[in-house]
């Protein structure tokens, strides 16, 4: 039988589900985009690229990284307090994105910055603190 809190949570789980998955396809998308694209192909999509050739494989490593971390420990519940971990660590690469953007008078990418980064900060507070995954073991 079902308590009235897990009633509560079901919708918040979801949302929470929704939010992991969609951010997950976003940065491993935009990970993988950074990583195996080159270089002059991709200063065609990010202008900031061809500026740094050798930064740019390095970001998309970890926000490929953050992806799985988001998704993997979640779907098999094994350490499932990586997710939030990982959702914080996204959330700070979109925060020194947001910096990065700002100095370089890139104003119309920090909007983007600021909506994953807001998915970021809410899947990390939903498992951390109303809705936390059990592990299996």
């Amino acid at each position: 039988m079902e308590t009235p809190a897990l009633k509560k949570s079901k919708p918040l789980n979801m949302a929470l589900w929704i939010a992991q998955i969609i951010l997950g396809a976003m940065f491993l998308m935009a990970g993988f985009m950074k990583m195996f694209t080159p270089i002059n192909e991709l200063s065609v999509q990010i202008n900031w690229a061809a500026d740094l050739p050798k930064l740019t494989p390095f970001i998309g490593f970890f926000e490929v990284i953050g992806a799985f971390g988001l998704l993997l420990p979640s779907l098999l519940r094994i350490m499932p307090v990586l997710t939030p971990i990982a959702a914080l660590g996204l959330l700070s690469i979109m925060i020194l994105a947001i910096a990065f953007h700002f100095t370089r008078g890139e104003y119309e990418a920090i909007a983007i910055n600021i909506v994953l980064g807001s998915i970021g900060a809410f899947v990390a507070w939903g498992r951390f603190v109303k809705f936390p995954l059990i592990s299996k073991a």
